[in-house]
């Protein structure tokens, strides 16, 4: 199967998709794969596979590979003789801002490229935290209890301590911390507002079962992964979670009754169906006194979650054979045309 590894881009994830994309290189053996990289303004440079490595791009080896525009359809690459089009499917992998808040998918569907990846609407929603809250009330979701901090208006935090405080619109625990004492809120707060500008505070629940669920849906219905406790300190911090990207072998299915893996199947439908079609995507839920709580929704997962799927290879293949198709309106100047027949012109 052919498909197109797209990577990179302007955010403070630039690097962990980097190496999401190397880990999906070797994941990927068999494939006929190839790679797009968009560096932090915005140019796409195909990457010759054989230098599929960090230092590839922190010494800025990719500048003297070909770089690629845009067409209806596909990515091209000039030359003297003409161009070479590669219209492959695309697999979105660039994390965070552009990769997963609208702004690649939005492209790639202006340009009627067939991808893998949350379309514009969804990422609206995933990306932002603080719509993600407003989708769970929506859908009737439970999630975790929130408040909201905005860098330009100051007001007291009502949730008791311990908290967590993390960046609005932001992902790999990049600004977050657990403050267990009223005298190191601002601190916290200071170091997300240096990421964005909302802020979303939340409680520290001591010694809570947290779980992670992947899926996708192709052929009317949704294909789950296997259900994942992870193994974890206190806090993931960002270089944990740099190591998570990279992980490719299998874990090991959580340990839990069949009534808890059937509530989180179910609460992960209610979050996929109507709008995240299209997409691979993994939930993390915490369950508390029974109760499934959604923590957040991963559009995009560090190296597509592939530890997750006992066939990856086999789940990619169906998902790129169940893409939904836009619908374009066809354009025939009819309005105009009997305008212009009715004055005679």
């Amino acid at each position: 199967m052919k498909l197109t590894i797209l990577f990179g881009g302007a955010s403070f994830e630039h690097e962990i998709s980097i190496v999401s994309a190397i880990t999906l290189k070797a994941k990927l053996s068999g494939f006929d794969l190839s790679f797009i990289f968009c560096d932090q303004d915005h140019r796409f440079y195909l990457i010759d596979p054989s230098k599929m490595k960090a230092n590839t791009f922190s010494k800025g080896e990719h500048k003297k590979m070909p770089q690629l525009s845009i067409t209806n359809g596909s990515f091209s690459q000039k030359s003297m003789f003409g161009s070479t089009e590669h219209n492959a499917t695309v697999l979105n992998l660039i994390h965070g801002a552009d990769g997963e808040d609208g702004t690649i998918s939005s492209l790639l569907d202006f340009f009627s490229i067939k991808y893998i990846g949350p379309r514009t609407d969804a990422s609206v929603f995933s990306y932002d935290k603080r719509y993600t809250k407003w989708l769970c009330e929506a859908k009737k979701i439970k999630c975790v209890e929130y408040e909201v901090v905005s860098s330009n208006e100051h007001q007291n935090i009502n949730i008791e301590y311990p908290i967590i405080v993390k960046p609005a619109r932001l992902g790999s625990s990049i600004g977050v911390s657990i403050v267990k004492d009223e005298s190191d809120l601002d601190y916290a707060l200071d170091v997300a507002f240096e990421y964005d500008n909302s802020i979303l505070v939340e409680p520290f629940i001591e010694g809570v079962k947290e779980y992670n669920l992947a899926g996708f849906m192709a052929k009317g219905k949704v294909h789950f992964s296997i259900v994942e406790e992870p193994q974890k300190n206190e806090f993931l911090d960002f270089e944990k979670k740099y190591m998570d990207f990279s992980r490719s072998e299998q874990v090991l299915k959580a340990d839990i009754t069949p009534e808890l893996e059937t509530k989180l199947k179910s609460t992960f439908e209610k979050v996929y169906k109507n709008l995240f079609e299209g997409a691979l995507i993994r939930c993390d839920f915490f369950v508390v006194d029974g109760e499934v709580l959604l923590n957040e929704i991963n559009p995009i997962p560090g190296s597509m979650g592939n530890y997750l799927f006992e066939d990856f290879k086999g789940s990619l293949e169906l998902l790129v054979n169940s893409l939904p198709t836009n619908k374009r309106a066809k354009v025939n100047y009819e309005y105009i045309h009997s305008i212009s027949q009715a004055k005679g012109k």
